[in-house]
Order: C-alpha cells, then structure tokens, then sequence
C-alpha cells in the first residue's frame, strides 16, 4: 500500500543531500512525496533568492517529487522568531498533506536553521489523536551534522539504512542542479557537500550495512498498528 510521505528541509538542497535517493526509494515504491523548503536559503548572504528556487523545482523534478512547497522564511533567521509561528507553519503542512512518514532535519547539526526545524518538526508531528504520522526520522546533510560537537545527544547515530544503490547517480544528478545557482551551494572537493564526496558518502554508509550505498537516518517515533 502506497504512503504519503512528507520532507521537512530548511533550505533548498538539503532535501537533496539528506533524502535524494530516499525519495527516489519511495517513488519506486508508488508513494506520493511531498517536500516543504522552509527558508529562501540566501538571504543572509545575498538576495538573488530565483536562482535557489529554479534549482530546487528542478532537482525535485528529477528525484520525481509530486510536490514541492516553499516556505517564506527568511536564511538564518528561523531561531529569531518565536518558536510557535514555524511549528504553526509546519503544523499546518502536516494537517494538509496527512502524512505516514516524515522526514526532517537533525537535531544536532551545527546549522541552527536545521535544530530549530527539528523543534518545530517534533511539535507539527506529536502524536496526538488521529494523528496520520506513524514514522519520523531526522536525516543528515553534510557540512553540517558531521561538523557538530562529537557530545551525547548531539552526534547523529543512524539506526535505519536505505538502500539507495540504484538510485545513486541520478541523485547526484538532481544535486548538480545546485551548481547553478547564484553562488554554487555545490563546493570543489574535498569539500563534504562535493558531488565526490556525496558520492563517497553514500558508499560509507552503504559499506556500514552491506550495501554498495546508502542514506542514513534517525528514528525518532515509529508506531505500529
């Protein structure tokens, strides 16, 4: 039976990073995939927002996602508003699009943008009554959850592997479209966001479970009924 699935990321290309090949899974396996970019992703650096939006539609369009929604909330802002307003926004998305599944950023990262999208993700997801949420997993981007401190309660520890091997290139494909914004969010190696080392990544989480490549996640709630 096929599943809604929902991806919570904080600026365009994090879906990509964290979930491309995950969501090309899901596609493969009839679910209907939905992903909300909170932030522009730019604006604390420049205002040319188009370029990030134009990738992100078609780096979405390659990984088959059947819709993708765009947040208005500024770059690096979103631990400047109160915490309500983005669980309200995120709350809102969950009422509308009824998700099985959920994916968001790590608790972690040394991003604030993605701890503060986790907060907000634990409250739009509670588990109330009638809630349609029934797994929710937090995923990693590079740059930062490997560059976060190595303490307890901040290290991101996967406990649940996806086999992304036959959907390997053409997330990478889908990340190129990141080269091309205003300022290329897709850095020369041996920088971790590369497509070289996205790739070798990939394989070493793949390599921890027995699989030529992998996505690795956390599971913060599973129910099953």
């Amino acid at each position: 039976m096929s599943k809604t699935i929902l991806i919570f990321a904080a600026h365009p290309d994090d879906e990509t990073l964290g979930v491309g090949g995950t969501i090309l899974w899901h596609k493969n396996k009839g679910d209907h995939v939905v992903v909300y970019i909170a932030t522009d992703g730019v604006s604390a650096r420049h205002n040319e927002k188009e370029f990030q939006k134009n990738a992100a539609k078609k780096a979405c369009s390659i990984l088959g996602v059947d819709e993708l929604i765009f947040g208005e909330f500024c770059d690096q802002q979103l631990d400047a508003m109160p915490l309500v307003k983005l669980a309200k926004a995120l709350s809102d998305i969950v009422v509308r699009v009824a998700p099985e599944v959920v994916y968001t950023q790590h608790y972690g990262d040394v991003n604030q943008d993605h701890r503060r999208l986790f907060e907000a993700t634990l409250i739009a997801t509670r588990p109330v009554k009638d809630s349609t949420v029934k797994e929710f997993y937090t995923y990693e981007v590079g740059s930062s959850t490997e560059w976060s401190v190595a303490i307890d309660g901040w290290t991101f520890k996967p406990n649940m592997y996806v086999d992304i091997a036959p959907y390997a290139s053409q997330k990478l494909k889908a990340l190129e479209c990141y080269c091309d914004t205003f300022e290329s969010e897709i850095p020369p190696f041996p920088h971790p966001r590369s497509i070289e080392a996205v790739d070798n990544h990939g394989k070493k989480r793949g390599v921890e479970v027995g699989l030529f490549a992998a996505e690795a996640f956390c599971a913060i709630r599973l129910i099953r009924g």
